[in-house]
């Protein structure tokens, strides 16, 4: 006659020395099961065992049972609820696939068989969900990249944009120029007479030494190539940056 007490304390001393923490009695007030026999839950989730146990879990599950006077030889009572993210829906496929499963181990000890199985449906329910939840992420960063789109970088482009460029360059030289350089008329050339009745003749030595103070006080404005050259490295990052803003209002 098999022993049914005896083999519901050895495997109770086994799973307290395999789950250890997360084995624990309950009253059977709170397991939800229909009986006054001692019950026990078992804290599970979908995390492998080396998982740190520092980190917040997203899905916790209690595995809730308590054996009956014949166990092994017939079912234990069987109850599981959410302790963090599992939804109802999911509990009651999940107590159905337990059930089953305990009719096909009877005759031996099999609420370890029963963890291992929970947690494994676990894994599959809510560890896909979670890989999915990452892939989307990643799809999702990589859509926020922005790839330029336009017209290809060529040697014919490069130089086109160049001469465009060097011609905005030179517009804007001129723009530093003094007016008086860009608008002074040409002087009309006279003739002999005509300088020496304008009396510029007798004026000419005055007006040399007053050419020769000016020439002393006024300051040249010297525009060296130096002063806008661009290496063509330079020019090329300026035209990358002007290509992606127009591709960028596109």
């Amino acid at each position: 006659m098999t022993d049914h007490l005896q083999e519901q304390e050895m495997e109770i001393e086994a799973l307290e020395a395999i789950l250890m923490d997360e084995f624990k009695e309950i009253h059977s007030g709170e397991s939800g099961l229909n009986t006054s026999n001692r019950c026990f839950q078992i804290t599970l989730s979908p995390q492998d065992d080396d998982t740190d146990q520092s980190t917040t879990l997203p899905v916790l599950l209690a595995l809730i049972f308590s054996h009956t006077e014949k166990y092994p030889d017939e079912p234990p009572l069987l109850n599981v609820k959410s302790i963090r993210g599992i939804q109802v829906s999911d509990l009651k496929v999940l107590k159905e696939k337990l059930e089953q499963e305990a009719s096909e181990n009877l005759g031996m000890a099999m609420i370890y068989t029963l963890v291992t199985s929970a947690k494994e449906w676990l894994s599959e329910r809510y560890g896909q969900d979670a890989d999915a939840d990452n892939v989307e992420e990643e799809e999702s960063t990589k859509d926020e990249v922005i790839i330029p789109h336009g017209e290809p970088v060529t040697v014919d482009t490069f130089l086109a944009w160049r001469e465009r460029f060097e011609a905005e360059l030179a517009l804007e030289r001129a723009k530093l120029m003094p007016e008086s350089a860009l608008t002074a008329p040409k002087e009309k050339k006279l003739s002999g007479r005509q300088w020496f009745e304008s009396g510029r003749a007798t004026a000419k030595g005055a007006a040399r030494v007053n050419e020769e103070s000016d020439e002393e006080d006024e300051e040249d404005i010297d525009f060296d190539d130096d002063d806008f050259e661009d290496d063509d490295e330079d020019m090329l990052e300026h035209y990358l940056a002007e290509k992606s803003d127009l591709s960028s209002h596109s």
